[in-house]
């Protein structure tokens, strides 16, 4: 029995098209847009009381102390929305404090998150702060940030694997 060629290459380019477009639809959303920024600087003080908060600085429009306003928080956003960034891997956290500690990129004073919202830019203080970190509270914060944008779906722990035997008999 003879195929035709043609007729075989159409039915394998259909396949591979709805595979693709199959595997396009399971896409998930980005992290960053599943998470709320907003919320996880909460989470990183939760878990990290130490961290230091630089919460000091004064609101423009105010005047009263931003104290929301958090080095945890303006670390987030400059990762996540100035060098977009993404927030679920250790290494892109890696780069960001390489940032901070001038080791790797340039963080710009404009663009700096706090520069249009305070009086003064808390960019200075910032690096200050991260640099005062020892490795350790560096990697414990790499972590901690990890972590938050990685939630880990719920496990089943009650379940005890064990192996079992005789598992061709169940084939039969």
């Amino acid at each position: 029995m003879k195929f035709n060629s043609a007729l075989i290459t159409t039915f394998a380019v259909a396949g591979i098209i709805i595979g693709v477009a199959g595997n396009l639809s399971s896409i998930q959303p980005a992290v960053a847009q599943r998470i709320s920024t907003g919320e996880v600087w909460q989470q990183v003080y939760q878990q990290l009381p130490d961290f230091p908060k630089e919460n000091q600085y004064i609101n423009k429009e105010t005047g009263k102390v931003a104290d929301t306003n958090t080095l945890a928080g303006r670390l987030i956003r400059y990762h996540v929305y100035v060098k977009e960034r993404a927030p679920n891997y250790r290494l892109d956290w890696k780069l960001t404090l390489a940032d901070y500690l001038n080791a790797n990129e340039i963080i710009y004073e404009n663009t700096y998150p706090g520069n249009d919202t305070l009086r003064q830019n808390p960019i200075d203080g910032d690096r200050t702060a991260i640099s005062r970190l020892t490795r350790t509270q560096r990697n414990a914060l790499v972590q901690v940030l990890t972590n938050l944008f990685n939630p880990t779906p719920t496990t089943r722990t009650n379940i005890r694997q064990t192996p079992q035997t005789g598992g061709a008999d169940l084939l039969k």
